[in-house]
């Protein structure tokens, strides 16, 4: 399988396969989360089960209509309600993925994190992995985490660099180019990350992680551009080829996240992975262009 290269090929790969994911939404009723569905339904690769609360079903029933072979709606007295039933539908079978729609972020977990009824099996961690195309980078770029881990341990490390490679994977990418991300190219125990950084790379040797390549620590710029290798005397396969960028911790992560969408005009994607099905939990600041690829993301991964 060729790798995907851009957001185009994404949906292309997905209208290929002739299998459409089923997609749980929670608070269907926001104009980006009803661009998502409406534009998805259309490339055929999603069907989906819209969860409303009671104010906002007619929204949900309209899209019904619409497509009566590809939509189920689902009624919840609230919102929190909304999102419990999502979780059970996950849980129970019915669903692939699950998505935010305009219910807050911390309802949507308390649901998903439950540990009775929720869909983070004990001992899984829970983490962000971001994707972005960015027009002066000749691939996708994957990194994390952007969103969830404030200061990753060892173990968190791993599961974070786990899940990312599981993903690129099925993105077609058969050996990643893992670029573990610091200020500089040296150990040092002031940083303990670095350290962490150490014992990564003598699994990742050891063969732990599969095929796949990793080096650190560098800095981003070292890791997606070979000239800046060059000049420091660098040699890896990685250096000006990374694939994956694994970030220190969240402030890091974050504001590479904003900053390339920002000022580097990127389209990002981005999913909670740990939990048993995909979680897309986009910003209310986020395009709906985003939203839908991150949908489209969680439908390759999950």
């Amino acid at each position: 399988m060729e790798p995907i290269q851009d957001f185009a090929s994404l949906i292309s790969r997905l209208r290929s396969l002739k299998e459409r994911k089923r997609v749980v939404v929670v608070c269907p009723n926001d104009p980006h989360t009803e661009y998502v569905i409406t534009r998805s339904l259309h490339e055929g690769f999603a069907d989906f089960l819209l969860v409303a609360d009671t104010p906002h079903l007619l929204n949900s029933e309209y899209i019904r209509m619409q497509y009566p072979d590809h939509v189920k709606v689902y009624e919840a007295t609230s919102p929190d309600k909304a999102a419990q039933e999502a979780v059970s539908l996950i849980r129970e079978g019915h669903a692939d993925v699950l998505m935010k729609g305009i219910i807050n972020t911390d309802n949507l977990l308390r649901a998903v994190l439950n540990k009775e009824h929720g869909i983070l099996p004990k001992g899984n961690v829970l983490s962000h992995i971001t994707v972005a195309q960015i027009p002066t980078y000749k691939k996708l770029l994957f990194f994390s985490d952007a969103a969830v881990i404030p200061r990753p341990t060892l173990e968190q490390f791993e599961a974070m660099l786990l899940y990312d490679l599981e993903v690129c994977r099925r993105m077609g990418i058969e050996a990643p180019r893992v670029a573990l991300i610091h200020c500089t190219e040296k150990v040092n125990e002031k940083f303990p990350h670095t350290l962490d950084y150490v014992t990564l790379k003598e699994r990742a040797a050891a063969g732990a992680y599969g095929n796949m390549y990793l080096d650190g620590p560098m800095d981003v710029k070292t890791a997606c551009d070979a000239h800046s290798g060059e000049v420091k005397g660098i040699s890896s396969p990685v250096v000006g080829h990374a694939d994956l960028l694994i970030f220190p911790n969240i402030e890091s992560g974050n504001t590479f996240y904003k900053t390339v969408s920002l000022f580097g005009d990127a389209n990002m994607a981005g999913m909670l992975r740990g939990t048993t099905s995909p979680v897309v939990v986009p910003s209310r600041a986020d395009s709906g262009n985003s939203k839908y690829y991150s949908l489209a993301l969680a439908c390759v991964a999950g």
